[in-house]
């Protein structure tokens, strides 16, 4: 479980986020919308601690992310997070970039580590992609390779910003397939999303997030297809 209490984070003097309650349940997938500048990506920068907080609270498994003797490199092996852009060594293969992680971080000798990896690599659909470099990868293969980094430290939590913003739109679907089969297989998940229809499709719970604040929260039919607060129903009409 990720339980956030009362969270506030300021860029000096720009508060960001201003008390936001939230609760991801084991095996859920919440989904957070909302414009450019509401928090969004600082919230999950802030539950794997790559961000620090001004007050509150978030506990991963009751473990205070940002308590002083929590250690956060241990914390974070079982939170999983993917970026907008991919960000692989590009002199390692496929294989060797998804192999690094678990031999660096969790110690695993060189033939458990390509195990995992070939298996997640698989897993995304990229078993043959394993002896190329990441720059003959389209978009979404080099992103879906992230997604196989991610899962070799088999984390409890994924956490995904914006992944397929970066994407043409043809690339899109392929990545989107791969979350929506991670939720199949029982993932937790908080998804960063401008993808309203992908969020209403796979996620249990949404949240719209406005001026830093869970302005609404509900479930997708809730939120997307009956909204209740005038400024959702505002930014849904703007990105329909």
């Amino acid at each position: 479980m990720i339980e956030i209490n009362k969270v506030h984070k300021s860029f000096g003097d720009l508060e960001v986020i201003k008390g936001v309650d939230l609760t991801v349940d084991k095996g859920e997938v919440v989904s957070i919308i909302g414009g450019s500048g509401s928090g969004k990506s600082t919230l999950l920068m802030c539950i794997n601690g790559l961000e620090k907080i001004q007050s509150g609270s978030i506990r991963v498994d009751g473990t205070e992310v940002h308590d002083k003797g929590t250690d956060i490199n241990k914390l974070r092996q079982k939170i999983g997070i993917v970026f907008q852009q991919w960000n692989a060594f590009p002199h390692l293969t496929v294989l060797e970039n998804v192999m690094l992680a678990p031999r660096k971080v969790l110690g695993k000798s060189r033939a458990e580590a390509e195990e995992v990896a070939v298996n997640q690599l698989n897993h995304v659909g990229l078993g043959d992609k394993i002896k190329v470099f990441p720059g003959t990868l389209s978009g979404g293969q080099q992103q879906r390779m992230a997604i196989a980094r991610a899962l070799a430290m088999s984390p409890d939590y994924m956490l995904f910003d914006e992944a397929t913003s970066a994407l043409d739109p043809q690339l899109v679907g392929e990545v989107l397939d791969t979350v929506r089969m991670l939720a199949d297989d029982g993932m937790t998940m908080v998804l960063v999303t401008h993808e309203i229809h992908f969020a209403r499709d796979v996620s249990d719970r949404v949240a719209f997030f406005r001026n830093g604040l869970v302005h609404e929260i509900g479930t997708p039919d809730q939120v997307i297809n009956n909204p209740q607060k005038p400024e959702t129903i505002a930014f849904l009409k703007s990105v329909s």
